[in-house]
């Protein structure tokens, strides 16, 4: 296990209330918010905003990086300047600034990124560059005391992973997606059924009007596999091929695909997930039940998949946790918390942080074992 984050300065522990302004742009949310920490570990969060970017996208059916950017880049100063004035603060009372470093479509990360080291210089306050996963890692403690260790699965449209987290910066990758996301699999079946984007959250509301969701039989992924792995190419293709048989798709039979392809992931989630929670009661076998089995992402969302987590941690003695469902999806509070937290323990960045399309949470098990065949680099995660 490695920390996911060298900071550039190292100080003493900061004590007392710290007050940190958070920007991310990673994918094709606009986000900046400001969050107090308490010495106790309560979060405030004291102002927020999210501007999305759908009906710029909605015609390409996807995220268009250049636009994305391009959009990023013209909203993050008033955006900035919106949250100071809801929370009646000036750059000068803020503790630090925190931004998405990095991983996410690199034109879009470079916008909060570069916005942040110029207010943080502006103002000569400590820049902190936050991995955008660990945002979402330790986004419940937004609402509620959670303490570590605990299991994460992290599902999204780039993201699929379940780690075991031990602290700010202590985080262990025990399965990852070994092609597609999750996320991936709701947009492109989405795509392929002509239901617009984003597609997630379509498929979710034609689902529920399914009259047979056991219609169309979808492939079990890794079925002889006995990792904490995931895998999502292969529904993705079952369904095209599923729905390009159909020789004049009707409503309903767009909505029994939409719920047996949504059936499958929550399925294939929550069987992953309980190997995952498996090894983790037998390493923290101490830790009272019920163990803390955390879901966050945009995918953590979806009315099923927590229904399928929720039964699933329920039979192994977990309680399943997840944040409310405006911090499952990419916002700038939980940027901002990662960012006190770094700053409690004594961290910050010098300002020539990178930017990062890729950065793994554990950069040693993405070094054995890149979760993809894309080089050493392996995925975005």
């Amino acid at each position: 296990m490695a920390l996911n984050h060298t900071p550039e300065r190292a100080q003493a522990p900061r004590p007392g209330p710290l007050t940190v302004l958070g920007l991310e742009s990673s994918c094709d949310d606009s986000a900046a918010a400001i969050v107090r920490l308490f010495e106790d570990g309560r979060a405030q969060v004291l102002a927020e905003r999210v501007v999305g970017q759908n009906a710029a996208h909605a015609p390409f059916g996807g995220v268009v990086p250049e636009i994305a950017a391009r959009a990023h880049a013209e909203r993050m100063d008033a955006l900035a300047a919106e949250v100071l004035a809801e929370a009646g603060l000036k750059a000068g009372d803020i503790d630090a600034i925190a931004a998405t470093a990095g991983p996410g479509l690199i034109g879009g990360v470079m916008a909060a990124l570069m916005t942040a080291k110029g207010l943080a210089l502006g103002a000569g306050k400590p820049l902190v560059a936050v991995n955008h996963l660990e945002g979402h890692a330790l986004s419940p403690r937004l609402t509620q005391r959670l303490e570590f260790p605990y299991l994460l699965l992290l599902v999204s449209g780039g993201h699929t992973q379940l780690l075991i987290v031990e602290g700010v910066g202590e985080m262990t990758r025990i399965g990852s997606t070994i092609d597609d996301a999750a996320g991936e699999a709701f947009d492109k079946t989405a795509k392929v059924m002509g239901l617009g984007f984003p597609g997630g959250p379509a498929v979710e509301r034609l689902a529920a009007q399914a009259a047979d969701p056991d219609r169309f039989a979808m492939p079990r992924m890794l079925a002889r596999d006995r990792s904490c792995d995931f895998s999502f190419a292969g529904l993705k293709t079952a369904a095209k091929r599923a729905f390009d048989a159909l020789d004049a798709p009707s409503q309903a039979d767009r909505a029994d695909l939409a719920a047996a392809v949504q059936g499958e992931i929550a399925r294939h989630l929550a069987e992953r997930a309980r190997r995952a929670m498996a090894l983790f009661a037998a390493r923290f076998e101490t830790l009272e039940a019920p163990r803390p089995l955390v879901v966050a992402g945009g995918v953590a969302a979806n009315r099923s998949v927590r229904e399928a987590l929720e039964d699933a941690a329920r039979k192994e003695g977990f309680a399943l946790i997840a944040p409310p469902l405006r911090y499952c999806t990419d916002n700038a509070a939980m940027i901002a918390l990662a960012g006190a937290e770094r700053l409690r323990r004594g961290e910050s960045d010098d300002l020539s942080a990178p930017a990062r399309a890729r950065w793994p949470l554990d950069p040693d098990a993405a070094e054995r074992a890149p979760a993809t065949g894309a080089g050493r680099k392996g995925p975005k995660a």
